[in-house]
């Protein structure tokens, strides 16, 4: 899919489904079909909340993992580029090691909303 296709922000209100869908500690990607293209992202689960993140390297602008659903690192302290090892800190995205000091992944508005995850 050429990146003309691809979008990097998604509305207000999208219900992605029960926060049991994702393990807690864990990780899992969403692809949304929207009007202007599909959208590509990632949540994070810590406890009762969720963060979410475009899922897009800002090293090399690919996604994130090479496996689905395998963001995080073996213990899960971080979300981690399977292409380059670049490391990010889950609670705000900022690259903490690898080919990307300085930078960060781009946020994307998740929160849960009477036991589901939405789209903020």
């Amino acid at each position: 899919m050429s990146d003309a296709a691809r979008v990097y922000a998604t509305p207000p209100g999208v219900k992605l489904g029960p926060i049991d869908q994702v393990a807690d500690g864990k990780a899992r990607n969403f692809v949304l079909q929207l009007r202007a293209g599909r959208f590509h992202g990632f949540v994070v689960r810590r406890g009762d909340g969720v963060v979410g993140y475009v899922d897009r390297c800002p090293h090399m602008q690919v996604p994130m993992a090479q496996r689905l659903d395998e963001y995080l690192t073996p213990d899960g302290s971080l979300i981690a580029c399977s292409w380059h090892g670049a490391l990010f800190r889950v609670e705000d995205g900022v690259c903490v090691g690898g080919p990307c000091a300085g930078q960060a992944l781009t946020p994307w508005p998740v929160a849960v909303v009477d036991g589901g995850i939405v789209t903020a």
